[in-house]
Order: C-alpha cells, then sequence, then structure tokens
C-alpha cells in the first residue's frame, strides 16, 4: 500500500500549504482529496509535487506491505 504521510510533514517544512498548491501551483483540489485518502495518483502529479517542494520521491511517499494479502 502506498502512502502520502510523508507527504504533509515535507509540506510543513518547506512552508508550502494546500491553499498554496491550489492556487499558485495550480494541483487540483481532487488531487490532494485523493493524496489524503492514499489513494492511486498519477506519476505526472508525485512528479509536480517534488519539483515544487525540491525534493525526492522518498519526501512524500512510502510502500507499505499490506498484512492481508
Amino acid at each position: 500500500m502506498i502512502t502520502y504521510e510523508k507527504l504533509w510533514a515535507t509540506m510543513k517544512e518547506k512552508q508550502i500549504t494546500q491553499y498554496r498548491l491550489i492556487n499558485e501551483y495550480h494541483i487540483s483540489a481532487g488531487q490532494l482529496s485523493r493524496l489524503r485518502a492514499d489513494k492511486h495518483v498519477s506519476t505526472h502529479t508525485l512528479e509536480m509535487l517534488c519539483d515544487i517542494l525540491d525534493c525526492n520521491i522518498e519526501d512524500i511517499i512510502t510502500f507499505k506491505k499490506d498484512s492481508s494479502v
């Protein structure tokens, strides 16, 4: 399972709010909603976030093995 828990910490560290992502960087509210729910997003969105936050992918995404599999 992919989680975006690190994204929120990285955003806080870089002082980038969800409001700024929407209004300054044109990330859709729908994409942010999907990220908050740990749902699938495109690699394009992940690439944009890494560029905006000036970070690596591992700074915003974590893989957790699903114990039910």
